[in-house]
């Protein structure tokens, strides 16, 4: 892939620092990984909005939601596994409230590489996406990470925002993000639709140009929002395609796949469902391109299992 590479995580500060520009109310929490999220950028301009609770992310969780109580928009920053599994009591709290709770989780998947399966968030959408009022937005490149922090900022509500560590394919995006709505990146055919989510954009890519080398003709649909899901658009390419393919940077336990197969399911006729993630195991150490290919995630798998799909 020629395009240039970027990692999301590195915009975190500074998109914050933009948004916050407009919205005064906008507070950043974090649990002793500035550098590494680089919210440290947010603390430099705004000290005092700026809270820094050490390697307390239950406390992290239990502040912010006292400043969304107190109407501020507190955006805890934190790795995925930390944000969704260390403080996941305290945001099912915030979600029963329904307060206005904003959270960005970087690391996502097996981005955190050699942590290992200790640190690595392969559950992280199944658990948020299981809150009732949740909002799950997971942008996929640059110009989209700024819109999902917007439509955080200015929407009432939790809010998860899943944000790659893994360089990204730094293309414009298509269409302005909307919650609810997904992206039609690409429509070369009806073969196939592969529907992938933010942190594995530059497999989902891949796999996509593979596929169309061998001949097949498919579409490619950046997911967006995960949670509301555009029900409209999967049934719409469930009726249309041969077959639909879910790539994730997760297990495929909950995470995409299991959403898309909960609508289809709707369906007496649908498009043959296939499930590229993480299955039912613990991911381990390594460089984290190098563990995504054992797991399945490249693009020689994805035409793999685009081919097998079409030929049953």
């Amino acid at each position: 892939m020629t395009t240039e590479m970027i990692s999301l995580r590195s915009l975190v500060g500074t998109t914050l620092l933009e948004e916050a520009k407009h919205t005064p109310e906008i507070y950043v929490l974090d649990s002793d990984l500035a550098h590494s999220t680089t919210t440290d950028k947010f603390e430099k301009v705004y000290p005092d909005r700026y809270v820094e609770t050490g390697i307390a992310e239950q406390d992290a969780a239990s502040i912010a939601s006292g400043i969304a109580y107190m109407g501020g928009i507190p955006f805890f920053v934190d790795f995925a596994i930390f944000v969704a599994g260390t403080a996941f009591t305290q945001i099912r709290m915030a979600c029963y409230a329904n307060i206005n709770l904003k959270l960005i989780a970087t690391h996502p998947g097996m981005d955190g590489g050699f942590d290992g399966a200790s640190h690595h968030a392969d559950e992280d959408i199944a658990l948020m996406r299981s809150l009732p009022n949740m909002h799950i937005l997971i942008p996929s490149n640059p110009e989209e990470l700024c819109e999902a922090v917007h439509i955080a900022a200015v929407t009432p509500g939790p809010f998860y925002i899943r944000c790659s560590r893994d360089n990204v394919p730094n293309v414009k995006a298509s269409v302005k993000s909307e919650i609810g709505k997904s992206k039609v990146v690409r429509d070369e055919g009806s073969d196939f639709a592969m529907i992938f989510e933010g942190s594995v954009a530059e497999q989902a890519f891949d796999g996509y140009e593979k596929a169309l080398e061998q001949g097949f003709h498919g579409k490619l649909i950046n997911i967006f929002s995960m949670k509301p899901l555009d029900k409209k658009m999967i049934l719409k390419i469930a009726g249309s395609v041969k077959a639909i393919v879910t790539v994730e940077n997760h297990s495929v336990i909950g995470g995409l796949g299991s959403a898309v197969a909960e609508v289809i399911s709707t369906q007496s006729h649908h498009a043959k469902l296939c499930m590229i993630g993480v299955e039912d195991c613990f991911t381990e150490s390594g460089k984290s391109k190098q563990v995504k290919e054992k797991y399945g995630l490249s693009g020689e798998n994805i035409l793999k299992k685009i081919t097998e799909t079409l030929k049953d």
